[in-house]
């Protein structure tokens, strides 16, 4: 392949040019039309790793303009990890509650899950009619709902009643259609490869 001449450079930079002024004008009008400003509520669901990971980078964006962020663990281990060790460096606008004493597999419980699962809600409640709060997150609470602890029916009329400037964020495999169907934003994280399947073990700062 043969470079281009001094010429060719020249009106290959002209064409890139025009081109972006043309994308730019599309964008802008794009962006100009969209008017409207409510809280959301938005789902991080699939088999996919960072669901949570992302969860968290939307908590430290929202406490970066100094808005209260409260956050309530279902079904996860009680252990803290490196996201909630920094999170708590906000002091008091940031609000953590663990409701779950572990993983499914390691409770083996179902009684007591529910009544976790029950108590994380009720924790939950309390932050949605807190006007202080900007922004709850209701993370693995997909799960809770996967294995029918709480009734989809509740969660959904419970978030969508919620004051119209607050947003929600909840994380978890297999989100109910219930709840995809009432959410403004849906994202699915899908697992190409991970490093779990060649014997690499969880590790801090990365899992946890």
């Amino acid at each position: 392949m043969t470079e281009p001449t001094p010429a060719e450079i020249v009106e290959i930079n002209r064409r890139h040019a025009e081109k972006m002024a043309r994308v730019k004008e599309a964008k802008d009008r794009l962006i100009a039309s969209k008017t409207i400003e409510k809280g959301l509520l938005m789902v991080h669901t699939g088999a996919g790793k960072g669901k949570s990971t992302a969860g968290f980078g939307l908590m430290l964006r929202h406490l970066g303009y100094g808005r209260k962020v409260g956050l309530v663990r279902f079904i996860k281990a009680t252990e803290e990890t490196g996201e909630i060790m920094a999170l708590k460096r906000f002091g008091d606008l940031f609000a953590y509650h663990t409701a779950g004493e572990g993983f499914t597999w390691d409770t083996q419980d179902r009684e007591r899950d529910i009544a976790c699962a029950r108590r994380g809600w009720e924790l939950a409640l309390g932050l949605l009619a807190d006007p202080a709060f900007g922004l709850v997150v209701l993370d693995e609470l997909n799960i809770a709902l996967r294995y029918d602890y709480l009734p989809v029916d509740e969660i959904v009329a419970a978030l969508t009643a919620r004051r119209p400037d607050l947003h929600v964020l909840v994380t978890g495999r297999n989100a109910k259609p219930e709840l995809i169907e009432a959410a403004d934003l849906v994202t699915e994280m899908n697992n190409v490869k991970h490093h779990f399947r060649a014997g690499v073990r969880a590790q801090a700062g990365i899992e946890f």
